[in-house]
């Protein structure tokens, strides 16, 4: 189960091909005005929980892991009417963010460039309307499918900030984590709503899933929401 004081081992890479100049100006001149502050355990020892005041009182979605953030930035200039946070520890993923925020001028973002475990012990209960998990790492062998994020530390977590029938969106080309979707997101508490291989009508197809085609493994997108209200338990 879900600890925010535990020791936390990360695998996932940090970085990956030498960035180009115009990537180290984003992340020299960018990151800093679009980092939530107060994340880290550095910057808030205490755990204390973060202010989100610059989102203005919008409803507020997050991405988890959003690669080269295609999809974050289609989905903030679609809803200009929503906030929107981007977790995402890898630097050149990141670097690729803020080329695609500069080209987009989209203001209703901000990013949290690490682990989304420091995020969740810091957001407010129940503050998020919708999540998005999109390709994340299948972690194939199977003495690693606890990595995963569709595990039970990392989805109680992401239940404590998701609001009452709060949408959480997952897209995925691996048939296995399909398989432990099922089976272990409805018991953090979140309903399936649907899945198959049609995608949500504001979907953006990321460069994962173009190379999942490309590749042979079809996309398959699953739909959830967190129990509570609307007559839910």
């Amino acid at each position: 189960m879900y600890d925010p004081v535990e020791r936390r081992n990360f695998y996932g890479r940090i970085h990956g091909k030498t960035l180009r100049d115009s990537q180290k100006t984003y992340l020299a001149e960018d990151l800093e005005a679009l980092s939530l502050k107060g994340v880290t355990r550095e910057d808030n020892p205490e755990r204390k929980v973060i202010d989100l005041s610059r989102f203005g009182g919008k409803p507020l979605w997050l991405e988890i892991g959003f690669g080269g953030g295609e999809h974050l930035v289609h989905m903030a200039a679609t809803y200009p009417q929503v906030g929107l946070i981007g977790c995402e520890p890898f630097v050149n993923g990141i670097a690729m963010l803020l080329g695609k925020i500069r080209a987009a001028e989209v203001s209703n973002l901000a990013l949290h460039p690490g682990d989304v475990r420091d995020l969740f012990d810091v957001l407010p209960s129940a503050c998020l309307d919708k999540a998005f998990l999109n390709y994340p790492d299948p972690w194939p062998k199977a003495r690693h499918h606890r990595r995963r994020f569709v595990t039970q530390g990392y989805l109680t977590a992401l239940a404590r900030v998701m609001k009452p029938q709060a949408e959480l969106r997952i897209a995925t080309d691996i048939a296995d984590y399909v398989r432990q979707s099922l089976e272990e997101v409805p018991l953090a508490g979140f309903a399936l709503q649907d899945q198959g291989d049609t995608p949500w009508a504001d979907w953006y197809s990321t460069r994962y899933e173009q190379k999942a085609l490309r590749e042979g493994r079809p996309p398959h997108y699953l739909t959830y929401r967190r129990n509570g209200g609307a007559g839910e338990v």
